[in-house]
């Protein structure tokens, strides 16, 4: 009885973690003892709960998310099954507006607590290009899963990371006047 809920559990859990699971369940006779070992083949990247992307684009969210909440959209990311999209709006207020990857429509915002929109604007200040477009510009390198402005330092930019189709994933440099795309070589 022991050993078919070890087995179960076992089970269980590969189904959830959704990824590789070993596990031996050894239980004697007259020994009460049970080994369990499990291993999980997880990706380890920075994306933390980022979901597969879904028909709706970075740029498509973008879109969405600054119909709903007029602003300048500063970075899009697709993070616990949905697009996360920080915008500035009048003054220094910021809003955070989620939209469906699948859908495309807003699924709620709230204001946000940032203090920092004063260097945010002076980073986009002289600027042509937007979230949207570093969006559009990134997706020729693969499907895109973030774009952020870096505003710090003499390299400001937007950040872009693309997912390739065998899910590598890759960061970008797109340039704030030019929407050029280079490799992001300061990968961390």
């Amino acid at each position: 009885m022991k050993r078919n809920i070890v087995i179960a559990v076992v089970t269980a859990a590969a189904l959830v973690g959704g990824g590789t699971a070993t596990a031996l369940a050894v239980a004697g006779d007259d020994d009460d003892s049970t080994s369990v070992t499990r291993t999980d083949d997880v990706r380890d990247d920075d994306r933390d709960g980022a979901a597969a992307p879904g028909k709706v684009t970075a740029a498509d969210a973008i879109t969405a998310a600054l119909k709903h909440t007029p602003g300048t959209a500063v970075s899009a990311e697709l993070d616990d099954g949905s697009w996360e999209i920080d915008v500035l709006a009048k003054g220094d207020t910021w809003h955070s507006v989620r939209v469906d990857p699948g859908t495309g429509k807003v699924l709620g915002s709230s204001k946000d607590d940032e203090d920092d929109a004063a260097e945010v604007r002076a980073a986009l200040k002289g600027t042509s290009v937007t979230a949207e477009q570093a969006a559009k510009a990134a997706a020729a390198k693969g499907t895109v899963v973030s774009v952020d402005l870096d505003d710090d330092g003499d390299d400001r930019g937007w950040e872009a990371e693309t997912l390739a189709s065998h899910g590598d994933g890759q960061d970008w440099s797109v340039g704030l006047t030019t929407a050029s795309v280079t490799a992001d070589r300061d990968d961390d």
